[in-house]
């Protein structure tokens, strides 16, 4: 097993985060098709009011998405994401402390979301749309990178892996020296392996297995598994019944070194993480 890395805190644009320690990003979903809650928080006011929850529910980062990455999600233009995050992600620069990171792929929408007082930029397609690497480079923000064959429309058509672990090892690592390339310094990334993007259960469950692989790239992990297929399918559970199997793999995450957790339920992750905490300062 490789051990985590150990970091100080993460530059955030104006603000920094904690690493020394797991940190929970609230999921906020501005778009109607989201898999688990979308359309409940596209208005402005429900989403800052949503933001606001989770801060009081212990989350340091809100992570606000203007399009739907579920698998058949359909694409949507760059103003129409534009007009749905911008003003949710004013709101809450104007009106609370915390990290805001965006869920974008869009060059356009990190150039904007970072004047308007982003964090971070979260990007699925690991700053691979034409623009993407210079926007982010110019934003001066943090980045996660994750792992995605495809598009979200076609990502599940038959995924195959010699290896899914090394693959997925071996592209983010990749998109590190692009990144670098780009003047974007290894000390501005997270990675993210993934889960659930062009992977079938086999897949997800065996790099959930060793995904403690992935610290040797040396960056931290975010890992978002929140409500996910995958544990609908070991669990026979539908999107609403999935709590306790995220809190299950939520658990799992921070034991194998994982620093950001990535969740819906934010106040029952938190309460997990807090009791692994308790338990590693025991004598």
């Amino acid at each position: 097993m490789s051990v985590a890395p150990t970091f100080d805190r993460l530059p955030c644009g104006s603000r920094f985060l904690d690493l020394s320690r797991p940190q929970v990003m609230g999921i906020l979903n501005v778009t109607p098709d989201s898999f688990s809650d979308g359309g409940r928080f596209a208005r402005r006011d429900a989403a800052l009011r949503h933001a606001q929850a989770m801060l009081a529910a212990g989350a340091s980062l809100i992570d606000v998405g203007g399009e739907s990455t579920r698998p058949g999600a359909r694409v949507v233009s760059a103003l129409e994401e534009l007009e749905r995050v911008a003003p949710v992600v004013e709101a809450i620069a104007a009106e609370l402390d915390v990290i805001i990171s965006v869920d974008t792929s869009t060059p356009a929408v990190m150039r904007e979301v970072a004047r308007l007082g982003a964090g971070l930029i979260n990007d699925v397609r690991s700053l691979q749309r034409d623009g993407a690497l210079d926007a982010a480079a110019d934003s001066g923000l943090p980045v996660c990178l994750m792992h995605m064959r495809g598009e979200p429309t076609t990502m599940q058509d038959s995924p195959q892996y010699a290896d899914v672990l090394v693959e997925v090892r071996d592209f983010l690592a990749e998109r590190m020296a692009a990144c670098a390339a780009a003047g974007i310094a290894s000390e501005r990334i997270v990675l993210d392996p993934g889960f659930g993007f062009a992977k079938t259960l086999e897949h997800n469950l065996a790099l959930f297995k060793h995904m403690d692989a992935l610290h040797a790239l040396g960056r931290p992990l975010l890992v978002g598994v929140s409500r996910k297929s995958m544990i609908g399918k070991v669990l026979g559970h539908e999107v609403g019944e999935r709590l306790y199997g995220s809190l299950a793999l939520a658990a799992l995450a921070v034991t194998k070194g994982a620093h950001i957790l990535r969740v819906h339920d934010v106040a029952e992750t938190v309460d997990v993480v807090r009791m692994l905490a308790a338990v590693a300062a025991a004598e």
